[in-house]
């Protein structure tokens, strides 16, 4: 306990002395953190989203104006018969342009402009849970498309599998690019600690011929790096969150418009404490690095 209590005051003396030629080293690490985060916040709130998404997709069978209502019972008839359906319901022409006039107040008027109703008749099937991971959703949706009288059939989770699939691609190479920049980081943190090693060389020297533990001769070098991290680390999630405010005052109702009224919310309290922890471990293993040129 005292060897830590000894490190962290010799390593914030440290830090504070050489405070100017510190400056790089924290800057480094909150561009990795920004980095890393702004792709985490991105990736977490997607995430979220999609599974929101997921839990309400349906299966929607649209119907042509000319479909026969025997037409529309072999629809119904095969949903049933097929095990997968939790429920459904048929939305006629009326019904689906009443439903766009109520959830879509703003575009409401393009509608009116239109002679007609523009709308088709559907089918929408509530999906039962777990019964797309054995493929007989996308069996039965096939078979709905070859029926007469449909004109399409659109299943949510096909296209929100392969939304998915591109955030997986997004997140991968945003975390390549993320730890580049914290092994950059790391090196500049390093160096830095080496800067403050050389200047108290003599002290090290002195601290050797008496017999110092090696914990009190490497740990302030160790702590110097953990609180040059911590400190950077800090000023990136307060740079994040900055700048997610701004965009929420500037963008919010853009947003929520677009994403049909799901809002986007900040990183909750473990991953930015996790993103904080990230920049005191870069910290650290610079620091690390350094102290092993003191003795």
């Amino acid at each position: 306990m005292r060897a830590i209590e000894y490190a962290l005051r010799e390593g914030w003396t440290s830090l504070w002395r050489a405070r100017g030629s510190s400056a790089p080293a924290i800057v480094a690490i909150a561009l990795a953190i920004v980095v890393l985060g702004s792709l985490l916040l991105v990736s977490w709130n997607i995430d979220r989203l999609l599974a929101e998404w997921t839990s309400a997709a349906e299966l929607s069978v649209f119907l042509h104006d000319e479909a026969s209502s025997e037409q529309r019972g072999a629809v119904e008839a095969m949903v049933d018969a097929s095990g997968v359906a939790d429920g459904r319901e048929y939305v006629s022409k009326t019904d689906a342009l009443a439903r766009f006039r109520r959830e879509f107040a703003d575009l409401s008027s393009l509608a009116e402009d239109l002679e007609g109703n523009p709308f088709p008749a559907s089918v929408e099937v509530r999906i039962r849970a777990g019964a797309e991971s054995g493929g007989e959703v996308g069996a039965l949706v096939e078979r709905l498309a070859a029926l007469p009288g449909v004109a399409d059939v659109r299943y949510d989770r096909e296209w929100l599998a392969r939304v998915g699939s591109v955030l997986d691609t997004v997140r991968r190479t945003g975390l390549v690019f993320g730890l580049l920049m914290a092994l950059a980081a790391a090196i500049t943190v390093a160096s830095v600690v080496r800067l403050g090693l050389q200047s108290r060389r003599d002290e090290i020297e002195i601290m050797q011929l008496v017999g110092s533990p090696l914990a009190f001769i490497r740990g302030p070098f160790v702590a110097e790096g953990i609180l040059l991290g911590g400190i950077g680390a800090a000023v990136a999630v307060l740079v994040l969150w900055v700048g997610f405010s701004v965009a929420g005052v500037w963008w919010g109702s853009q947003l929520s418009a677009f994403l049909d009224g799901a809002a986007v919310q900040f990183l909750p309290f473990r991953l930015w404490t996790a993103l904080a922890l990230g920049g005191m471990l870069v910290g650290g293993v610079g620091g690390l690095a350094a102290s092993r040129h003191a003795v």
